[in-house]
């Protein structure tokens, strides 16, 4: 399963409105876990069971909640149980798509083709 989130504070010690440090702080819990894991410039991905994931996630809540009063988190979970490598896989799937089809997009920038076995857009990266 994987779990896609972001965590930020809604307030900020000065002007520039930088949230690196805290969101620093939140993705170190992530890596610290040892789930596999990918950070993007928007989403944190963690791929794991709920057992697994969810208490990261909600360290890595704390650990914002550390620097700020208040925090805003987003939460997106693929619930497939039983499958695994799916942080790569789905991507994986959507590429081969797109050489198969020589990098056709249809409407609203998606792959041309239907794959069975995923349901993933390149948007849903």
């Amino acid at each position: 399963m994987l779990f896609a989130f972001s965590v930020a504070h809604t307030t900020t010690a000065d002007d520039s409105a930088s949230m690196s440090d805290a969101v620093a702080a939140a993705v170190r819990v992530v890596r610290d876990s040892g789930l596999p894991h990918e950070t993007t410039s928007m989403f944190t991905t963690i791929e794991g069971g709920w057992d697994e994931v969810m208490p990261v996630i909600r360290a890595a809540t704390d650990a914002v909640l550390a620097v700020s009063p208040r925090v805003s988190l987003v939460l997106k979970a693929d619930l497939r149980p039983g499958r695994s490598g799916e942080l790569t896989g789905k991507v994986e799937r959507v590429e081969r798509r797109l050489a198969e089809s020589g990098g056709a997009v249809g409407a609203g920038g998606r792959a041309t083709g239907s794959d069975n076995d995923d349901d993933t857009t390149p948007a849903a990266r």
